[in-house]
């Protein structure tokens, strides 16, 4: 007893020194921002059903009203002792008091310190609306919010706006992917499907961010005072233990990927089940396109980012409103980073293992500027100054706007695929050529075997560990693989621009029920480097639609329209364009185990023996938004 006893009391020691230190670090921020603000933490905002929220206001030391910034985020905002997350919510919120708003920050329910239970994206949507009725009648609000943050921070923001409450003036939505259900083609339902294959992302996610079900539960009705004294020895912020993802991606079923790590698996267990039109997409938190969005909305997006083609697809969606007031209130950044790396643009920035040249935009300045039009109806210059679409063009390095997204100047340009039936690898002899393949051409066979697949080197990810590197690598090692087609361009006689939607049309085949088909768009030096700029999958049962499945029989010929890739890069003068096929990309995407079954809940594969056609009747291609200057 007394052993565990001087235990207890060291632990605590321990902890209480800990946070003492971790105090000290992020004292600093801390000490400006109550010289500027007025700081109300562990407010406990009620909803109507009498859940309340955990909120932290901070707000300028004056006596007239202001515009509200709200940031509404399932991560730890507590600013208590030290860790980018909590630096980072003192800082934002320095950067909005100093200007003269109120920042406000608020839990999900059933995270940290907020009560009830969580769900994805923070549902009921009503809890947004609440939130927003409830700060809007403060004495010190002038009734105007404007809704900010990236990824989980931003995802939340659409389907909320949807409900059309009067005091949301505006959103700033960054690397809001998984917030998108469906959206033309697009049937991602939050990030969860491509061509309606599973991403792997949401599995390593929910491990890491879901609390384990036997964590501390603050009682019901504590108040303020006891909820600031607690947050400041536990912040209710565990951290499950460290798992290598790269081999807990690879553990089959894929249904059991959470179990096997001893992670939560309430929420993944429902979602893993669901098809890629499953009606439980169309009840939660996610934004459809068959919803109203009526919202002023400053965009952001980046071309390394998982669901960079979808998040343009739903500006186009509402830059296409019959109302011209909302379609004209509409603006976009397309950066070249990583997953809400805008800011870490450097003079030199690197994505992947690529150099895109300085990237570095005016963030800060542009987005107040924004606020301030909508929150403070200040009669700025922002739509004067401020492009409709600011897009970065690798390879020539440059910032570039346009009025529309893809620019007006770009026209698709068809490249067919063609081979003697040898494109397996770099060195075969698979080429892209404007002209038509002939009336017969050979065939371009390979075998995928799920056991081997071909394993995601860069590319547009987020979230997977240390699973999958994001960002854009030389792809010649991988493209050794004899599953691999590689089909390649003449040496280009000038300088190129491609900036669009990325089509493509694949006549296949499989001796299997089903399989994937992988397609990847690269960029070729004269030194024979291969750099990704993105890439799609297609998941064969589903080529006439995600409201049914649709089997193979050996000897058909099918075709498959790919989901659209997006990108904007300038080819130099002597590289040459190059595509790549096949039908894995693992972990980013979970392998097809090619059964026809759920492949969700199987543990065994079958090889398929996969096939392209290429010719006058079976014109496997893809289109390329060229842009002419």
């Amino acid at each position: 007893m007394k052993t565990l006893l001087k235990f207890l009391i060291s632990s605590i020691m321990l902890s209480v020194f800990s946070h003492s230190i971790t105090a000290q670090s992020n004292s600093s921020i801390l000490q400006e921002l109550s010289e500027i603000a007025i700081i109300d933490e562990m407010v406990m905002m009620p909803m109507r059903d009498g859940v309340r929220l955990c909120t932290n206001i901070y707000r300028p030391k004056t006596e007239e009203k202001v515009p509200i910034i709200f940031s509404r985020t399932p991560y730890n905002f507590n600013s208590w002792g030290d860790g980018k997350q909590r630096t980072r919510t003192a800082e934002r919120a320095y950067e909005a008091v100093k200007r003269g708003y109120a920042y406000v920050v608020q839990n999900e329910r059933g995270r940290y310190f907020s009560e009830g239970e969580w769900d994805i994206l923070g549902v009921p949507l009503t809890d947004g609306y609440d939130a927003f009725s409830w700060m809007k009648d403060q004495s010190w609000s002038n009734g105007k919010i404007g809704t900010y943050g990236c990824s989980s921070t931003a995802e939340w923001q659409m389907a909320v706006a949807a409900l059309d409450h009067p005091s949301l003036a505006c959103m700033v939505p960054q690397g809001y992917g998984a917030g998108v259900g469906r959206v033309g083609d697009y049937y991602e339902q939050g990030n969860w499907y491509r061509g309606g294959a599973h991403q792997l992302l949401f599995t390593a996610w929910l491990y890491g961010v879901e609390h384990d079900k036997f964590k501390p539960r603050i009682p019901a009705g504590a108040s303020q005072d006891d909820l600031k004294r607690i947050s400041r020895f536990y912040d209710l912020a565990p951290e499950n233990p460290s798992v290598d993802m790269s081999d807990a991606l690879a553990h089959l079923p894929i249904s059991d990927i959470i179990k096997n790590v001893n992670g939560k698996e309430e929420i993944f267990n429902d979602i893993i089940k669901r098809k890629p039109n499953d009606p439980a997409w169309y009840e939660g938190g996610l934004y459809h396109d068959n919803m109203k969005h009526t919202t002023p909305s400053f965009w952001f997006t980046s071309w390394y980012d998982v669901s960079i083609s979808p998040n343009l697809a739903l500006f186009n969606h509402v830059r296409n409103s019959e109302d011209k007031t909302i379609a004209d209130n509409q603006y976009l950044v397309i950066a070249p980073t990583l997953h809400c790396a805008y800011k870490r643009a450097t003079k030199n920035t690197i994505v992947g293992e690529r150099s895109v040249g300085d990237a570095r935009l005016n963030y800060d300045e542009q987005i107040y500027s924004w606020f301030d039009l909508w929150l403070k109806g200040k009669a700025n210059d922002f739509k004067e100054k401020t492009p409709r679409v600011q897009y970065y063009t690798m390879g020539s390095n440059e910032w570039q706007s346009a009025e529309q997204w893809p620019p007006a100047a770009a026209k698709m340009k068809t490249y067919y695929l063609h081979s003697e039936g040898e494109a397996n690898t770099l060195f075969g002899n698979g080429s892209l050529e404007l002209e038509m393949p002939r009336a017969v051409e050979p065939v371009d066979k390979f075998t995928y075997d799920p056991m081997i697949p071909v394993k995601s080197y860069g590319g547009n990810v987020c979230c997977t560990g240390n699973a999958v590197k994001g960002g854009s690598f030389d792809q010649q090692q991988m493209e050794t693989r004899n599953d691999i087609l590689v089909y390649t361009s003449d040496v280009l006689e000038e300088g190129t621009e491609i900036s669009g939607f990325i089509e493509s049309t694949l006549y296949v085949g499989s001796d299997a029920k089903d399989t994937d088909f992988t397609i990847k768009l690269i960029d070729v030096y004269p030194d024979g480097s291969a750099y990704n700029l993105d890439e799609t999958i297609q998941r064969a049962r589903y080529r006439e639609g995600y409201d049914k499945e649709v089997f193979m029989q050996d000897g058909e010929v099918y075709k498959l329209e790919m989901t659209p890739m997006s990108t904007s890069n300038y080819f130099e003068k002597g590289h040459r364009i190059r595509i790549e096929i096949s039908s894995s990309n693992f972990p980013r995407f979970a392998r097809n185990l090619n059964t026809g079954g759920n492949n969700y809940d199987e543990s065994d594969g079958v090889v398929a023996h996969n096939i392209i056609y290429h010719n006058k009747s079976y014109p496997s291609q893809i289109r390329l938004p060229i842009v002419s200057k």
